[in-house]
């Protein structure tokens, strides 16, 4: 068997916390994997309320973007190789689509294909406090290969800024993809 290709699918759905998609986008970038985007449009309104930056700015991070009604798009076929797909961050509503198999857009079609395929799908879910459903549909997703990982913050690191503190957690679940990104601080132990 070969190795994936050096390309990861990017989705940005409609919770609170659209600049972990930036920054994973921002990442993807820095170490020269191309990133496929797909946004909601809750996302975009998201990244108007929580943001300085337009669709254009967000669109311009990727090197490709796809339409979220494009089902026919490359990322919704299992034969389109990847090294896995990042949800960040990943609203409730997406995580139960995910969880049923039943997919209405491109985003949920292309994590659906993520699971199918048994490549890494990491969900940065985003929502508190989580009710019996909520952790219900996670477990469902975790039985079915996803890996359920909200960014939080890694006091360890001693973050000075809320950057440093969204780039730790992005960093993490990028290592989920098998990709190291030179902003994460590692653990090395307990200080003496």
């Amino acid at each position: 068997m070969t190795s994936s290709p050096n390309r990861v699918v990017v989705g940005i759905s409609g919770a609170s916390g659209v600049t972990y998609g930036v920054r994973a986008l921002d990442a993807l970038r820095e170490m020269g994997v191309e990133s496929h985007l797909v946004v909601t449009k809750a996302a975009l309104l998201t990244l108007a309320q929580e943001t300085d930056l337009t669709a254009d700015d967000l669109s311009g991070r990727a090197s490709v973007v796809h339409r979220l009604a494009d089902v026919g798009a490359s990322i919704a076929s299992g034969s389109f190789r990847t090294r896995g797909m990042i949800v960040a961050p990943c609203s409730v509503r997406t995580m139960g689509e995910i969880a049923t198999g039943v997919t209405s857009t491109l985003l949920t079609r292309a994590a659906d294909v993520t699971l199918k395929e048994r490549r890494p799908l990491v969900l940065m879910v985003r929502e508190t406090p989580l009710h019996l459903g909520h952790l219900r549909t996670m477990a469902a997703l975790a039985e079915m290969g996803a890996i359920i990982a909200p960014p939080l913050p890694a006091m360890y690191a001693r973050p000075d800024s809320i950057e440093a503190m969204v780039d730790q957690s992005v960093g993490r679940a990028l290592d989920l993809l098998g990709l190291d990104w030179d902003r994460v601080s590692r653990w090395s132990g307990l200080n003496a």
